[in-house]
C-alpha cells in the first residue's frame, strides 16, 4: 500500500461502541487520552484532517451511527502514515486499553477508502463505506489495511463502474 501519484489520500473511519456514557468515571481515562493522542495525530507526519464537532476539540459528542456508538474520521496522506500513527506510536497504548471502554464489534468498525486529494470526507460518506465494506467485503471501495488496494486500483474500479450501462428498467 502506497500513496498515490495521482493526487490521493486515504480515508479512514473506526467506530467504536462505548460500554458507559462519556461522563461515567469509568471512561475517564479514554477521555483524558483523547487531546494527546489527537494532539499527537495532528503532529503526525502524513496527517491530513480530522473529523471534529463544531466548537470542540474532538467528535465524541457526535453520535451519526447510535447514542452509544462514537466515530472517529480522518484523511491521512499514505496508508503507511495511517499505519505509523495507529500502531508505532503512543496511540497504540490508547488501543491495547479498547476492551475497557468500548464493545467488542462483531462486524466491521473499521473502513479505509481511497479520497482524492483535498476532499474531506463527510460522516455519511464513511458510514456508507462502512456498510459497503460490511455487505461485500473488502473491495476497492472499502477496504482494511489487511485486505488493502492501492490508490491506482480504486481508480480502475470507479472508472469501469462508471463505464457499465444503467441498468435498464
Amino acid at each position: 500500500m502506497t500513496a498515490s501519484a495521482h493526487g490521493a489520500h486515504l480515508a479512514q473511519l473506526n467506530i467504536a461502541t462505548l460500554r458507559h456514557p462519556l461522563d461515567d468515571p469509568r471512561l475517564a481515562p479514554f477521555v483524558e487520552l483523547l487531546d494527546p493522542v489527537n494532539s499527537a495525530a495532528e503532529g503526525s507526519p502524513g496527517f491530513v484532517w480530522r473529523l471534529v464537532e463544531e466548537g470542540t476539540a474532538d467528535a465524541t459528542g457526535l453520535r451519526p451511527a447510535g447514542e452509544d456508538v462514537i466515530v472517529n474520521l480522518s484523511v491521512w496522506e499514505s496508508p503507511e502514515s495511517l499505519w505509523d500513527f495507529a500502531y508505532r506510536s503512543g496511540h497504540l497504548d490508547a488501543m491495547r486499553r479498547r476492551r475497557e471502554w468500548f464493545e467488542r464489534h462483531v462486524e466491521a468498525h473499521l473502513v479505509l477508502w481511497w479520497v482524492p486529494a483535498g476532499h474531506l470526507p463527510t460522516v455519511d460518506e464513511a458510514l456508507e463505506r462502512l456498510a459497503d465494506l460490511r455487505a461485500h467485503g473488502p473491495n476497492p471501495r472499502a477496504f482494511t489495511f489487511a485486505s488493502s488496494y492501492t490508490a491506482a486500483e480504486a481508480a480502475e474500479h470507479h472508472r469501469a463502474v462508471a463505464a457499465q450501462p444503467a441498468p435498464s428498467e
